[in-house]
């Protein structure tokens, strides 16, 4: 069943946080494409800190250490939320694990995450607002195939990506098994499990976040995860 913002502690930043955002990099494969970068081998993951969560209809807040030049993109992303302990799971039995399937953007500080970041992707992915999700979690009753799904960024009312699940890599169920291989998932993490192409370093010429701008993250089957930008 599905749990709206409201009803679902979650998506009340604030109130609670999960313990733990995974992330999964150039898990698209004409996001990898767009980039110059291999398909990945195996997945390639990087973590948020988990006070980076806001919700629906929250502002995404430019830092100041992000102006100078001002480099924050915007990355639309289906999360998976895990349900209970997964430890050494098979990708067969991996979707027994999920508690449910939201809207994220993996907001990024291209500066941080290429440059000032000692080349690391975590510092720039970090900072407060930079991880929305919401406007609800849908249960895996509602989304039974994760692999299908219409996936879509908006800014300021132009399309700037649009794919689909399907050009994923590493699937749910693997990412899933690869993540808890040795390592317990707790209740609550959260999996943010990869872009699309059409981020905005990659566009020629690149679009970056400007205070006043409106993100709209559609997902199929799940709803309009909404956010507006802002200066700190």
């Amino acid at each position: 069943m599905s749990r709206t913002a409201v009803n679902d502690p979650l998506f009340e930043p604030g109130v609670t946080i999960p313990p733990a955002i995974f992330c999964i990099g150039l898990n698209y494969g004409k996001h990898a494409q767009e980039t110059g970068a291999s398909l990945p081998e195996f997945p390639v993951i990087f973590m948020k800190n988990p006070a980076a969560v806001t919700g629906h209809d929250g502002a995404v807040r430019l830092p100041a250490s992000c102006v100078d030049p001002l480099q924050v993109d915007y990355e639309a992303e289906l999360a998976v939320v895990i349900g209970k302990r997964a430890l050494n799971v098979k990708p067969e039995e991996a979707l027994e694990y999920v508690k449910g399937y939201t809207c994220a953007n993996d907001i990024s500080a291209r500066r941080w995450q290429k440059h000032a970041g000692g080349g690391q992707w975590v510092r720039g992915k970090s900072f407060d607002t930079f991880c929305p999700m919401g406007p609800c979690l849908k249960g895996v009753d509602e989304i039974p195939d994760p692999s299908v799904l219409g996936i879509e960024c908006r800014l300021n009312g132009e399309v700037m990506q649009q794919s689909n699940t399907s050009d994923m890599i590493f699937s749910v169920e693997r990412i899933i098994s690869f993540l808890s291989e040795d390592t317990t998932l707790l209740p609550g993490t959260v999996i943010l499990t990869g872009t699309p192409s059409g981020v905005g370093f990659a566009r020629k010429p690149p679009v970056f976040l400007r205070p006043g701008d409106r993100i709209e993250t559609r997902i199929e089957g799940i709803g309009t995860l909404v956010n507006t930008v802002e200066k700190e």
